[in-house]
């Protein structure tokens, strides 16, 4: 069997409430992963595209998080509602959401305009 076309890797870390730097799935319960698996699913892509749960992406800033490999596509601010546009956009046709995607100066940096920075329990920014 070849492998996946794609990968969805949707952030499922929970973060102590009320944390400054933001939650992917405040209430645990994976919603959003649900809903891709869903959506996959529902449009026939099981053999094709797997979502997977991931821990941390580090990116809480900008959460919740999805990025789909192999396009290494960043998305954040995710909810449920938008599952289905990125999945029939990106996934099917081949173009990533533009609305959703995170700027590339926010990936894997220290600081960007979303980026709170803490100092001794205190939130700057």
């Amino acid at each position: 069997m070849p492998g996946f076309k794609h990968h969805i890797f949707v952030c499922t870390n929970q973060r102590e409430p009320g944390s400054p730097r933001g939650c992917c799935n405040p209430d645990g319960n994976g919603e959003l992963h649900k809903a891709f698996k869903e959506a996959v699913a529902a449009r026939g892509l099981k053999t094709m595209v797997r979502a997977n749960k991931a821990g941390c992406l580090d990116q809480c800033e900008h959460g919740p998080n999805v990025v789909v490999y192999p396009e290494a596509v960043w998305y954040g601010g995710v909810k449920p509602e938008d599952v289905a546009e990125i999945v029939e956009s990106h996934i099917v046709g081949g173009i990533p959401v533009q609305r959703l995607r995170m700027k590339d100066e926010c990936i894997n940096t220290a600081s960007c305009e979303h980026k709170k920075m803490v100092i001794k329990n205190r939130v700057i920014g």
